[in-house]
């Protein structure tokens, strides 16, 4: 039991020597204006920082994230489809993808896919 502890305190104590030198070597010795400066999507930091913003932009990447989380949801439909019952899983599926479809007529239909206008 105190062999045991002790090998535990010997690897703490290893661990903690071995964080700290990697803190203490991977510091940066040289601060530069631009590096420790934020970097946002491209745009310049240094400007005016209410110039107008595309909503666009916004747009897509609320929809990647819904589609997103869409299948990785659809993926363990897949797995559990041997250990369910078929029809309830038929069910199921259908009714998640129906709903994910008419969401995506949704959204065709209000004009957000379409670049170009």
């Amino acid at each position: 039991m105190m062999l045991l502890f002790m090998m535990s305190l010997i690897i703490l104590i290893i661990t903690i020597i071995v964080m700290m030198l990697a803190s203490f070597l991977s510091k940066k010795t040289i601060n530069d204006r631009e590096k420790s400066s934020p970097f946002e999507c491209g745009f310049d930091p240094m400007n005016y920082s209410r110039l107008p913003f595309s909503l666009r932009f916004f747009l897509i990447a609320i929809i990647f994230l819904i589609f997103d989380v869409e299948i990785a949801l659809l993926l363990p439909m897949i797995l559990i489809i041997k250990s369910s019952n078929l029809f309830n899983w038929t069910i199921t599926s259908m009714f998640f993808i129906l709903i994910l479809l008419m969401g995506l007529y949704h959204e065709w239909n209000q004009g957000a896919l379409e670049w170009n206008n």
